[in-house]
């Protein structure tokens, strides 16, 4: 059995204060009652009468005293502001200004009430370092597809890009209730807005490529960065119909669901690869192995998809209370809007400003020409293009007033061999068709009779005949004998004399003729 703990004096003091103070007001107060009270506390009577006058003063209540200390002056703040938070240094140099201080521990004790620890630290380290003493609050999670994260993470990496030595870059969109990823783009430098309309997609669709995460989110919290808050990007989401939320930048408690993901593939999945930046190294900073192989790129993208993988569906987290990513969204009953993979693609496509017309060189943009078979016969027609930003090699094209997909183009100069033979053999089906069209036509021109045996005119041999024109002439009005027919107007056939008429049941039975008077 623990101790009972020991009294709080300062509290006890008051109470007997406050006893002695009512007991004064209505003229009970004795001197064997404050005597009393200095016993127990061990002091002197007079002590115990300061205690009730500091009671009068105060309405009652007892107020010890506080100890007189120490403030900077502002000069003495600024001057440890000079000195980067060190409160030494700042002594120091008030010491040899003449200027009053108190002993260096006295100083210190008053730096450490005038500045809290996130001040001191910033003066120190600046804004960043401050921000480790802040308070950030926890968001409620809400739903799947309520709200996802997006930010971009520099892999600590180092890996080989068609021979040259470059940090890949890594787009993530994170769902906040299930914390799970729902879509990546990974580029082999600083991403751009394609990457980040790629990621959209590849977070939006659910397929079997895709996985079971994505939809269409509510709200997207992104870190103000231009590639997320650019025009393309606004216009796809808008068109979805989710709604941005554009934090203050440098903050990453606004979005800690993606923070989380970012900070966890650091230390589970390029701490272990071969060029990790941020390996220890020998004196110097050399490296401790400067030869070891780096991953190609295409590997590097491999690994990490494998990561998400476990992620998704291996990671216990504890703000899911012991479930995976992919347990929690399966047991979110929330409704999962999606959207087609035809429609998603002319989202997050930037187009071009005004319709371009179809020429013989097919679509002229950017000084460049793009052509593809399906052109063939629609030179002057105009045409909506559509372009992921950074992939000028390949257009869409759609029909400005409805719309629709009409096909992609590649640039002229670009075109492989089977593209130009497929542009071809397209132009020799659209001249083959053509020629059939005409074939047919003067076929049809020139009237072809039968031949006659005996005098009578002419007939035409595609002449149709009588009952077959009538039909014809029924379906070309909509005539239908079945449904024009009135039962009341067919007279019905008379009955064969076999057959069996049914009895009449109004006809009286026949008599016998001994009852006939």
């Amino acid at each position: 059995m623990s101790p009972d703990p020991d009294p709080d004096l300062s509290a006890l003091r008051a109470a007997a204060v406050h006893r002695l103070y009512t007991l004064e007001q209505s003229e009970q107060l004795t001197r064997t009652r404050i005597t009393g009270v200095a016993d127990a506390f061990g002091v002197d009577p007079r002590t115990v009468e300061r205690w009730l006058a500091n009671a009068r003063a105060n309405n009652g209540t007892y107020q010890p005293p506080g100890r007189t200390s120490f403030t900077l002056t502002p000069y003495m703040l600024d001057a440890i502001a000079r000195w980067r938070g060190n409160a030494t240094a700042a002594w120091k140099e008030l010491r040899a200004e003449k200027h009053p201080v108190p002993s260096l521990p006295t100083f210190h004790r008053a730096t450490n009430r005038a500045l809290t620890p996130g001040m001191r630290a910033g003066l120190r380290g600046g804004e960043k370092a401050r921000r480790a003493f802040d308070v950030a609050g926890e968001r409620d999670r809400h739903h799947r597809n309520y709200a996802w994260e997006t930010d971009h993470v520099e892999a600590s990496v180092k890996v080989r890009v068609a021979g040259h030595i470059r940090k890949p870059w890594i787009t993530f969109f994170i769902d906040c209730a299930a914390s799970a990823i729902c879509g990546l783009a990974i580029t082999p430098q600083r991403p751009s807005r394609e990457a980040v309309l790629v990621a959209i997609r590849d977070a939006v669709l659910i397929d079997e490529h895709h996985g079971p995460f994505g939809g269409i989110p509510t709200y997207l919290r992104v870190d103000g960065g231009k590639e997320f808050l650019c025009a393309t990007v606004k216009e796809a989401l808008g068109a979805l119909g989710t709604e941005i939320i554009e934090l203050p930048p440098f903050t990453p408690e606004g979005k800690p669901n993606v923070e989380a993901v970012n900070g966890a593939i650091k230390k589970t999945l390029f701490a272990g690869m071969p060029g990790y930046t941020h390996a220890p190294t020998l004196r110097g900073g050399k490296p401790v192995d400067p030869d070891q192989p780096l991953l190609p790129f295409e590997e590097f993208v491999r690994l990490v998809l494998e990561w998400v993988q476990r992620w998704n569906h291996e990671n216990t987290l504890r703000g899911l209370n012991g479930q995976t990513p992919r347990e929690a969204w399966d047991a979110d009953p929330a409704l999962i809007d999606t959207v087609t993979t035809e429609a998603l693609h002319t989202y997050t496509l930037e187009r071009h400003g005004r319709p371009l017309n179809i020429s013989n060189g097919g679509v002229r943009w950017r000084k460049r020409n793009y052509i593809e078979d399906w052109m063939h016969g629609r030179v002057g027609e105009k045409v909506h293009l559509r372009y992921l930003p950074h992939h000028d090699h390949r257009v869409e094209l759609y029909d400005p007033q409805t719309g629709r997909h009409l096909g992609h183009a590649v640039m002229a100069q670009q075109a492989t061999p089977e593209q130009g033979l497929s542009l071809k053999r397209a132009r020799a089906r659209q001249a083959d068709r053509l020629r059939t069209q005409l074939k047919k036509a003067e076929k049809n021109r020139n009237t072809r009779y039968a031949a006659a045996t005996r005098p009578a005119p002419p007939i035409p041999l595609d002449a149709m005949p009588e009952e077959e024109a009538l039909q014809h002439l029924r379906n070309l009005d909509g005539f239908d004998p079945a449904a024009e027919a009135l039962p009341d107007l067919i007279q019905l056939p008379e009955p064969d004399a076999g057959l069996t008429l049914p009895i009449n049941p109004n006809t009286p039975p026949p008599t016998d003729p001994k009852d006939q008077p």
